[in-house]
């Protein structure tokens, strides 16, 4: 066994009910007194109350999916027309997103409060969309000082954006263990994120006001996010992040529908990867543990349910090949490709 492997300093409070004292704590901390929230506007009552104790000077509630590079460049004008000097962000991964543009290009730290599964706030990967094409990077200065999770804040996140969060998190673990930077340590945290999610999802959708269910899904989600951050993106992170930037996808949807499809394309050529997802399912293969686990949850089967037309599948063939990973466990052509992007598409069965 030989491998390298690279940890992210960061700061991780995990503590439901303990937002509020956990985020003045950590921009105490900092030493902030200038601190700008960033949160829609359908969070601000929320991210009011979580930094109640925090020296605020503006709230930016300008929030859009995919980051679009004019939304970011607006919020760093407003960063620097107050002087801010930390941020602090309230929401899911669009939200976490755009604090990363602003840090990007001013190095403020951020103070990450997730309310979804997206698991950004636990990598240092950027992604800005502009025309039509989403662009990622990988940058230290982007990488959240802290994170403060608190299940709480989730109680009232509905349960279909639950389940497609909670999906999206269980795709970082899948790609972690076949991304061009994976290791054994990567692999590790993928399977008890997989463990975790498989156990998180399933009460969540029971029971969506139950804390335990909550806190199992953010725990799966952040070691999830973890595993991610140091294995890098895979064939499904690829194949989504062109599918988002070029037809204005939801994140977390598309994430869900395309995962069950690359595993069934990726696990015949990756056994060792099998064995490990399976175990984590506690099923007998990976691709049936994922088909139980999605039924259970009612989760999204088909691109078209989002707005992706069929005439579109030729050109994000052709967008999507020239950054599959050189060592995808499975060889990718343009007709296995069309193939795997049909299927989730129409929502067939994976295969």
């Amino acid at each position: 066994m030989r491998f390298e492997h690279e940890g992210l300093a960061q700061r991780v409070l995990f503590g439901s009910g303990e937002a509020a004292r956990a985020v003045t704590e950590e921009v105490e901390r900092l030493g902030s007194r200038r601190v700008m929230v960033v949160a829609g506007a359908s969070e601000r009552g929320l991210a009011e109350s979580v930094t109640a104790g925090v020296p605020v000077v503006v709230h930016h509630d300008e929030v859009v999916m995919h980051v679009p590079v004019e939304v970011a460049e607006r919020a760093r004008a407003v960063a620097a027309a107050h002087d801010v000097d930390a941020i602090v962000c309230v929401g899911g991964g669009s939200t976490t997103g755009l604090a990363k543009a602003v840090a990007l290009t001013t190095g403020l730290p951020i103070v990450a409060v997730p309310t979804t599964y997206a698991g950004s706030e636990a990598t240092n990967v950027w992604g800005l969309t502009e025309g039509a094409k989403k662009t990622t990077g990988v940058d230290g200065r982007v990488l959240p000082r802290a994170i403060v999770y608190d299940a709480s804040l989730m109680l009232g996140l509905p349960v279909a954006m639950s389940v497609a969060s909670g999906l999206n998190a269980l795709a970082h673990c899948v790609d972690s263990m076949w991304a061009p930077r994976a290791d054994p340590i990567d692999r590790a945290l993928a399977g008890e994120g997989i463990r975790a999610l498989r156990i998180g999802l399933p009460q969540v959708v029971a029971d969506p006001r139950g804390l335990e269910g909550r806190e199992y899904a953010l725990y799966g989600a952040y070691l999830a996010a973890v595993a991610f951050a140091s294995a890098g993106s895979g064939l499904h992170h690829k194949i989504c992040h062109v599918l988002g930037g070029r037809y204005d996808l939801p994140h977390a949807q598309t994430h869900a529908v395309v995962l069950p499809h690359v595993l069934a394309f990726n696990v015949p050529s990756a056994p060792e990867a099998e064995r490990r997802i399976a175990a984590a399912f506690d099923a007998a293969s990976a691709v049936e543990g994922l088909r139980r686990l999605r039924t259970e949850l009612g989760a999204p089967t088909a691109l078209r349910d989002y707005g992706l037309q069929e005439a579109d599948l030729p050109g994000a063939v052709e967008a999507i090949l020239p950054v599959v990973p050189a060592d995808n466990p499975t060889p990718v052509d343009p007709d296995n490709l069309a193939r795997l992007l049909h299927a989730a598409w129409e929502g067939a069965d994976p295969r």
